[in-house]
């Protein structure tokens, strides 16, 4: 059964799409069937460029566990980042 758990958010990035690097503006955050991890859920975030079409896109499928780990260790090198570079954050 799909969860259809879903989080949509704007972002300013680049993510690396093929053949090169594309810009990013949306964020798509869901739990649910992956396509290609062999688990029955997993956390799938898809980057996008929502103005350059659906091959703009950069796909990620993580089981809940290293989602969560990966969410601590952006908070720890935000704040270290934030810490050693007082001001170069937006």
């Amino acid at each position: 059964m799909c969860t259809f758990v879903t989080e949509k958010i704007a972002v300013e990035g680049h993510g690396k799409g093929f053949p090169e690097w594309i810009a990013l503006t949306t964020a798509n955050v869901y739990f649910d069937h992956p396509t290609s991890l062999p688990l029955e859920h997993s956390l799938i975030v898809d980057f996008l460029d929502e103005s350059a079409g659906a091959s703009a896109r950069v796909a990620v499928e993580l089981s809940p566990q290293s989602a969560r780990a990966l969410v601590e260790a952006i908070e720890t090198a935000l704040a270290r980042g934030e810490a050693e570079h007082p001001g170069s954050t937006g």
